[in-house]
Formats: C-alpha cells, structure tokens, sequence
C-alpha cells in the first residue's frame, strides 16, 4: 500500500522558539562587543574610548545579520 506523508505545515512553537532568541542573542552580542572594545581601550589606553564606539556599531552590525538570517527561518 502507498502510504503518503502528510504535508508539513507551518509549526508555531518551531517559530515561537526562533524568535523569542533573537532578542537575547541581539543583547549578547552587542554586549560581548561593546565589553571587548572597553578591554581594548583599557589596553591601550584611549582617552575617547574609539574602540568601544567601533565595537559597539560593529556588533550592531553583526546582531542585525544575525537577526535577519534567523528571520529567514520562520515559515508563516
């Protein structure tokens, strides 16, 4: 006999779980930036902390791929 599978339909807590992280992740990663540009204008001892501001629009810039690769995922 022809079993046929059914269709896959669209799985709510699938989409649920995909964007409830996007925001923790969005936070984590502009943190661990903006923390990183702070060691690196400790290190070597900026007065207008330039390495911070770098950091911080760079992860940004990252978090926001991120989020658009994960928003890519969700099937309505």
């Amino acid at each position: 006999m022809n079993q046929q599978k059914p269709p896959r339909g669209n799985n709510p807590l699938k989409n649920i779980a995909i964007l409830s992280g996007i925001g923790l992740e969005m936070g984590l990663i502009i943190f661990l930036s903006a923390k990183g540009g702070i060691w690196l204008d400790e290190h070597y001892q900026t007065e207008k902390r330039i390495f911070t501001a770098i950091a911080t629009i760079i992860g940004v810039a990252i978090a926001i791929y991120v989020v658009l690769l994960q928003l890519k995922r969700v099937k309505y």
